[in-house]
């Protein structure tokens, strides 16, 4: 046979291969579900591509080495951190790196005992759970407690450094947290961080990113904003980020729910007059402007309590 049919048999397409591993319908939800975020969603597909490639390198029988998949996630609350997480276990599965694609989410008090041989059985516990999926270890920087030497977050991180090396191929660590926190944690043993390939920081939302987040999260549940609720939103984003315990997309579903809670009382408030489908659905710029925030307090506070 002529070289030429050689090569040609020896080929793959790599465009079929993307069809059929239904990444594409993954990386399309993502787009979906999450607003902005371009650089995330720029890296996961980078990721996907790079996951795609390989898959093709080893059907060829080309010399491959099993690509680094544990993670790290940096970030404040509500910038999609878990949602992303999601769907890189679902890519995972889909191109055959994971067998089940499923997220066990754990913190602290997950995988750290309180005694002496206490730690060692319940870090493995996470672990057989997490077995062909994803363990994602949500503000994973409180595993690391200096200068405390009852504690045991550093028998919990030798034990998940042992088998996020000996297990490679049997599930994926995704650790995440703020990004200072996460880059003094990743300081505190000299192995954790070459154990962790891709390094992802979500930014925070822009003013009109949380805007869109939150007419999406109202169109999803049949509300709109009325007359004048608009500007009355936009100078409530402004004055929510820039108070305490601001949460991004967390921080907007909060604010609706609050929204709702007062929409309904001042419907509530009418009872005995007929309602309207336009009565039910909308929200009102008082809706919005008597929030507490407008006062300079965070919403869900005790108002007692001295903000920090």
């Amino acid at each position: 046979m002529p070289l030429r049919q050689v090569l040609m048999d020896c080929s793959i397409d790599l465009a079929t291969s993307y069809a059929d591993s239904g990444v594409a319908e993954v990386l399309d939800q993502l787009d979906q579900d999450l607003i902005g975020l371009l650089p995330v969603k720029t890296r996961i597909r980078e990721i996907a591509a790079l996951l795609l490639v390989e898959q093709a390198r080893r059907s060829l029988n080309l010399a491959s080495v099993m690509p680094g998949l544990h993670m790290s996630f940096t970030g404040r609350p509500g910038t999609g951190k878990t949602t992303v997480a999601e769907k890189m276990s679902q890519i995972l599965h889909r191109l055959g790196y994971l067998r089940k694609g499923h997220v066990v989410t754990v913190t602290r008090d997950d995988l750290v005992g309180q005694y002496v041989g206490h730690t060692a059985p319940k870090t493995r516990e996470m672990i057989k759970r997490a077995q062909g999926g994803v363990l994602f270890i949500d503000e994973a920087y409180y595993l690391y407690k200096p200068g405390n030497e009852r504690d045991y977050g550093s028998e919990a991180i030798e034990i998940l450094l042992q088998d996020m090396e000996r297990q490679r191929g049997d599930f994926v660590v995704i650790f995440a947290g703020y990004k200072q926190e996460m880059e003094t944690f990743y300081e505190s043993n000299p192995g954790l961080k070459s154990r962790v390939s891709h390094h992802i920081d979500f930014p925070d939302y822009s003013n009109d990113e949380l805007m869109a987040i939150a007419q999406l999260l109202l169109r999803q549940q049949n509300y709109r904003f009325g007359d004048g609720a608009l500007q009355a939103f936009t100078e409530y984003i402004r004055r929510r980020r820039q108070l305490p315990f601001f949460a991004n997309a967390r921080s907007m579903r909060n604010a609706i729910d609050r929204m709702r809670l007062r929409q309904a009382n001042r419907l509530f408030s009418r009872m005995g007059e007929p309602m309207t489908r336009d009565d039910l659905i909308t929200i009102c710029a008082d809706d919005i402007l008597s929030s507490r925030v407008f006062l300079g307090e965070v919403e869900g506070e005790d108002p007692a309590r001295p903000l920090t």
